[in-house]
């Protein structure tokens, strides 16, 4: 019995060793489980780190760093080494401008033990625009410590291999054109010689240094500057390198200059029309940060209706993106594109009007514009002095640009949308909105004496002036002999408030829909005058009125078409916009009828432009620009036209500091003359 139970003790100890051994081969097989997942994921982690470096690789376009992350003998099986396949990317990225290159839907696989399938996506722009999602698959194995990638042609693009090349064609977009109301060219398109060097045919030393400076002489292009391209990185010895865009055919070349064509922009009125038209240049990084649409070469309008219209004038390049084989046979096309020459922009300008205008002024500070006071049609508008958009467009010497940039009177303005006190022209508002308002009565005669007035001491040492001394006045001879007395009278016997009233139905504070950077007119500071003297210098077109030509000739609309204003255009297409009942009918023809006695009698301010057999309305006008009243400044003097044969044309033309440069009157005859006989 007691042995029977020594048995039974005895065969629970295998039982139980037997059970601790399968616990510990559990144990050790969960932990080589968790080990192997762990060290999987290791794995893992490491092959998706180099998917990221390849990638960031490519998206930096850093091709330098691309040995590090891809198999040796995969480049050496498909005919590269670590340096040509860099040159490879390099050469090509470069060649078709890739930007923004950006990779998604990455996937790194397990395959087998240290390898992994890796495929992705990448989308990139070009001049041709973007190409997205183009699919690339490859491998990715463990060589030693680290991991690398299978390297192929078709990592470049898909379908690429051997030695496959990618070809870019770019099909550029003309620019369009800006043409005039007939059609003749304002900015176009034309065939230049544009001037280089190759610098293998300058000779070397003092030779070298001679042909150069010769170079320099013939086409006004400093040294510095020839020195400055020929030290591009790109420039080899028999590069033709482009230094200007000569503006005349060449027929004699300097040693070491050539020559090739190139098409450019040409602005046949020259200065006569630059602050309107503007001019192109090459794009810019900066253009680039506004725009990130434009490609890195090419050219954009600068300044003027070149930039307003920028957009619709530079049109869309075409192309295509191409794989050759190794006999330069077309392989498979990546990109295509089919370019949009860009559009013809027709504008009311009229060439020889605005030719006219300009010649007017030979160089004098000022500015001219002429309408349809029907339509609205911008006819001209001219700004002097001017500079040669020409030059500034093909290529300019810092000595010509300096040249501009230094002068006093300030070439780059666009005056016909600076704004200035309109002087004594403003009276014709006043008086129309003096006659709606029931205050000013056309014939009643003001007594008026000696040259200066003031309301009452409580204005001080202030007081209007008038350069004519007549009594008594009413509101015809006022506008005659232009009486600033008589309409500081007149405005304040009419108060501010019903002033005020009159002038906001014009377009003070407005934004002109037009393609012209311009600030809107105003008419005071304030919202109030705030004292009477300014009240008074308002109603005769001084005060802190600020009215560029643009607006004057706008607002002086209203006496050609019964007091309907008319909105300025520029596009000839374009629909025009009027506002009605801006001033009575009465009073547009009151005030318009009375201006013709300024032409017609021998005494007016613009008899000088009588001519028996046309009916022309004028007013003058004289801004003053000075510190303090009884001292000297400088006058701007306007003078104001309307056409009442035909009803055809306004004219605003305005000469800066006539006491050293004539008036308006004095130098416009020539151009009311042409206007007269051709605008019919």
């Amino acid at each position: 019995m007691e042995r029977s139970n020594r048995n039974k003790k005895s065969s629970k100890k295998p039982l139980i060793l037997g059970v601790s051994a399968l616990v510990l081969i559990a144990a050790a097989g969960g932990g080589y489980y968790a080990y192997s997942q762990w060290q999987a994921k290791q794995e893992l982690a490491e092959a998706k780190k180099t998917a990221t470096t390849f990638l960031n690789v490519l998206s930096k376009q850093e091709f330098d760093k691309l040995p590090s992350v891809v198999q040796e003998a995969s480049l050496k099986k498909n005919g590269y080494d670590t340096k040509s396949v860099v040159e490879k990317y390099q050469a090509i990225y470069s060649g078709i401008q890739a930007e923004g290159v950006k990779a998604s839907d990455v996937q790194v696989k397990k395959a087998k033990d240290n390898q992994y399938t890796f495929t992705y996506k990448l989308s990139m722009s070009t001049p041709l625009g973007e190409m997205k999602d183009l699919s690339y698959q490859s491998s990715i194995a463990k060589k030693g410590d680290t991991y690398q990638i299978a390297w192929k042609p078709s990592l470049i693009f898909p379908d690429m291999s051997g030695n496959d090349k990618i070809s870019i064609q770019v099909d550029n977009a003309k620019r369009g054109e800006i043409v005039d109301r007939n059609g003749s060219g304002l900015a176009i398109n034309k065939v230049f010689d544009e001037v280089g060097v190759v610098p293998g045919k300058l000779g070397s030393g003092a030779e070298k240094t001679a042909n150069i400076k010769a170079f320099s002489d013939k086409f006004g292009v400093s040294v510095d500057e020839i020195n400055q391209k020929l030290s591009q990185g790109w420039v080899q010895a028999d590069s033709f390198v482009p230094i200007t865009v000569a503006s005349e055919p060449v027929t004699e070349l300097p040693t070491g200059a050539a020559t090739k064509d190139t098409e450019s922009r040409y602005y046949p009125l020259g200065e006569a029309a630059a602050q309107l038209i503007g001019y192109t240049g090459t794009i810019t990084a900066e253009d680039i940060e506004k725009n990130p649409e434009l490609s890195s070469t090419g050219v954009i309008g600068k300044t003027g209706l070149e930039r307003a219209f920028d957009k619709e004038l530079r049109g869309q390049d075409g192309g295509s993106l191409v794989i050759l084989d190794d006999k330069e046979n077309v392989k498979k096309a990546l990109q295509t594109k089919e370019k949009k020459d860009g559009q013809t922009i027709k504008l009311t300008i009229d060439s020889g009007v605005q030719q006219q205008a300009f010649a007017i002024f030979d160089k004098r500070p000022g500015s001219a514009v002429i309408t349809d006071p029907q339509k609205g049609d911008l006819l001209a508008t001219v700004s002097s002095p001017s500079y040669d958009p020409n030059k500034m467009a093909n290529g300019i010497s810092q000595k010509e640009y300096d040249a501009y940039n230094n002068n006093k009177d300030l070439p780059f303005t666009a005056r016909f949308a600076t704004g200035y006190a309109p002087g004594s022209t403003f009276k014709t508002i006043t008086g129309a909105i003096g006659l709606d308002a029931g205050t000013l009565k056309p014939d009643e005669e003001l007594e008026i004496n000696g040259l200066k007035w003031q309301k009452d001491k409580s204005w001080g040492g202030y007081f209007a002036t008038r350069v004519k001394e007549a009594s008594p006045v009413n509101l015809r001879t006022a506008l005659v002999n232009s009486d600033n007395i008589y309409f500081a009278q007149q405005t304040l016997r009419m108060g501010e408030d019903k002033f005020r009233a009159g002038l906001n139905k014009f377009i003070f504070g407005e934004e002109l829909d037009l393609p012209i950077a311009m600030t809107p007119a105003q008419i005071s500071n304030e919202d109030k005058f705030n004292s009477e003297i300014l009240l008074a210098d308002t109603g005769y077109g001084q005060g802190q009125l600020l009215i560029s030509p643009i607006q004057q000739a706008t607002m002086y609309s209203v006496f050609q078409n019964n007091g309907t204003l008319v909105y300025p255009k520029l596009v000839l297409d374009k629909e025009t916009k009027k506002k009605d009942n801006v001033i009575s009918a009465n009073a547009a023809n009151t005030i318009a009828t009375d201006l013709l006695g300024s032409v017609e009698d021998p005494s007016g301010h613009v008899y000088n432009m009588y001519n028996p057999n046309f009916s022309l309305a004028g007013k003058t006008g004289t801004a003053e620009i000075k510190d303090k009243q009884d001292t000297d400044g400088k006058e701007n003097s306007f003078l104001l036209t309307l056409d009442r044969s035909n009803n055809k044309f306004l004219t605003l033309i305005m000469v800066e500091n006539s006491g050293e440069n004539g008036s308006a009157t004095d130098i416009s005859k020539p151009l009311i003359d042409y206007l007269e006989a051709t605008i019919k």
